[in-house]
């Protein structure tokens, strides 16, 4: 008897594993779990101490990689007996998803609270597999093959603060751990605010100490120190020392911010440029700001105002949030 917990590296995962708490065992033991993911420096961190089976990662819209992963659950089935899973997506569901639902698995999709008006291509096609429950995280477009259960933003909010500085403003940059989307114009802009005689320095009469996560982003050329992708400890630790945290707008990096407290300054990917596979980043960054949880701003648009006024303000949690309630 074990649930299956399945999602992509990114977003997804951060998104799922905030989730899967909230989720009712109804028999099942916490520690009768089983996680499908791919292997990266965040996945390994983040399900250090869960039973995880690493799998090849699943491109976006890419069906030879979908249709790969029908292998791996079948190779599962044949060890565990699975009667619930549960996923964020994203292409990794449809690999799975379908298969166990027509093998008589009780299955789940939750779509990424990134989608903020509609379901994604992912979700467009779960909606119509027999066996597939499907659930939004917005009641706004809740309906008769979308429910609402909650969402991963519950219970934040955000409140004024006073943050000391202690001799060095700190900050993060990070464009999250998903792969195959660069960002270079946020970097490029970022660059010569944060510089060590840069704008943001003379504006705080301090030095400015940057941890730049760059995911697949070249940044070879740029005066920045890299660090492509960190273990999820590492970065929750970093965002919780920072003074101020900038970040593309993806789902798991926002929550990650909020998470250690820090009101962010949501920087959002373009479709046109290349940035991601399309616009859903401005969808989420624009919710976020409505909720009073981030700055929304384009990626060249950041000023050393927007970073100053993060200072004073900070993001906590109200309340427990309540449960996830899956039909059956």
């Amino acid at each position: 008897m074990t649930t299956l917990f399945i999602a992509t590296t990114g977003g997804h995962l951060t998104q799922l594993d905030s989730l899967a708490g909230r989720i009712p065992a109804n028999g099942v033991p916490d520690d009768d779990a089983v996680w499908v993911t791919h292997e990266n420096e965040q996945s390994r961190s983040m399900l250090a101490d869960r039973d995880v089976e690493f799998v090849p990662y699943v491109g976006v819209r890419n069906v030879p990689d979908v249709l790969r992963c029908i292998r791996y659950a079948r190779r599962l089935m044949q060890r565990r007996t699975l009667t619930r899973a549960v996923s964020t997506g994203s292409g990794i569901a449809l690999g799975y998803l379908p298969y166990l639902a027509a093998r008589g698995v009780e299955c789940h999709y939750i779509e990424s609270a990134t989608r903020v008006s509609g379901p994604s291509l992912t979700g467009r096609v779960l909606e119509w597999v027999p066996g597939v429950r499907t659930y939004t995280q917005y009641q706004s477009w809740a309906g008769r093959r979308w429910s609402y259960a909650g969402s991963v933003f519950d219970g934040y909010e955000s409140t004024a603060a006073t943050r000391a500085l202690e001799g060095v403003v700190r900050v993060v940059v990070t464009v999250g751990a998903a792969t195959q989307y660069p960002f270079r114009r946020l970097f490029e802009h970022l660059a010569p605010l944060l510089a060590p005689e840069g704008a943001l320095a003379q504006a705080a009469g301090l030095p400015v100490e940057v941890l730049w996560q760059t995911g697949d982003t070249p940044v070879d050329d740029l005066p920045i120190q890299a660090t492509p992708v960190l273990p999820a400890a590492e970065l929750g630790a970093a965002l919780s020392k920072a003074d101020i945290v900038i970040s593309h707008a993806g789902t798991g990096s926002a929550l990650a911010a909020l998470n250690a407290g820090r009101y962010p300054i949501l920087a959002t990917r373009q479709r046109a440029r290349g940035e991601q596979v399309d616009d859903h980043q401005h969808e989420l960054a624009t919710e976020l700001a409505r909720r009073g949880l981030a700055t929304h701003r384009d990626a060249q648009s950041i000023t050393i105002d927007d970073m100053m006024a993060t200072l004073g303000i900070a993001v906590r949690r109200t309340s427990s949030p309540p449960p996830l309630e899956l039909r059956h």
